[in-house]
């Protein structure tokens, strides 16, 4: 099963910055041997504010327990909160792989809430819901569907994506058939040193 973790990391003060600076080298290395392992899928930066340290992960696990031996056994959880997110299979998900992560594009992170008007009929809800599928697969084809998995709140589902800017993001967006019944919530993702992913590419462009 999949998990979308946001790491918080909070250095209590008078931490000298040599302590810092090896605990995140421990972090780094043990994110590796979890990635070679199949746990941590990605990582990324979401936009931060000053004097925040904050990631997004991207695990898989057998269980909730799983993941926590998981995330109990990283170094920076000495300092760290983490807040977790099950994600469920969703029927548009394009599938593990199928989307290659495209490095000349921004990905983001889009949350959509569905909310049905309550008059509408189970017919218009059929037909949209056909049409939303099939666009789905189309952007997909496109490149910008990269993964898609339903959230444990109810109408709440969670897509990575990627484009060439925000503006073609929203664009993209734009074009979905549920748009009207959706609420959107999309969230620029920045590389993470010890993304998988960006480790991957590198060794491929070095090869």
């Amino acid at each position: 099963m999949d998990y979308l973790v946001t790491m918080t990391t909070q250095v209590p003060d008078g931490v000298p910055d040599s302590t810092v600076a090896a605990v995140r080298a421990r972090e780094a290395a043990h994110t590796a041997e979890l990635a070679s392992a199949g746990r941590v899928l990605r990582l990324w930066r979401p936009p931060l504010r000053p004097g925040e340290w904050r990631t997004l992960g991207l695990f898989t696990a057998g269980d909730a327990d799983e993941l926590e031996q998981t995330l109990a056994g990283m170094p920076l959880r000495i300092w760290r909160t983490d807040a977790v997110t099950p994600l469920l299979p969703h029927p548009n998900d394009p599938g593990v792989g199928r989307v290659p992560r495209d490095p000349r594009r921004t990905e983001f992170l889009i949350t959509f809430v569905v909310d049905i008007p309550a008059a509408t009929t189970a017919a218009a809800v059929a037909d949209l819901t056909a049409r939303e599928a099939l666009r789905a697969h189309e952007l997909a084809v496109d490149g910008h569907l990269i993964r898609l998995w339903a959230a444990s709140a109810p109408s709440r589902n969670l897509g990575l994506w990627q484009a060439g800017d925000a503006e073609e993001m929203a664009a993209v967006v734009r074009s979905l058939p549920m748009l009207r019944w959706l609420t959107v919530d999309t969230v620029p993702l920045s590389a993470h040193h010890s993304d998988p992913a960006t480790a991957a590419t590198a060794e491929s462009s070095a090869s």
